[in-house]
């Protein structure tokens, strides 16, 4: 596999075995796939390993919530 080809955040699975969707995050550009969007929306936390400062993101919503 090509060292820049879009792989999935989550599962590092290329586009020539899943569907992979694009979003910028911190001013980056990742991919994630369609299996995984759901960790994205409901648990975000767990892609930490993977997106350094996702974990400051979701703090900031919860401060903002309370």
């Amino acid at each position: 596999m090509p060292e820049n080809e879009p792989v999935c955040v989550y599962c590092q699975r290329a586009s020539e075995v899943v569907p992979l969707i694009q979003f910028i995050f911190d001013g980056e550009q990742h991919w994630i796939c369609p299996e995984h969007l759901p960790v994205m929306i409901h648990h975000p936390m767990r892609l930490a390993p993977f997106l350094p400062g996702i974990g400051d993101a979701q703090r900031e919503d919860a401060e903002d919530a309370e």
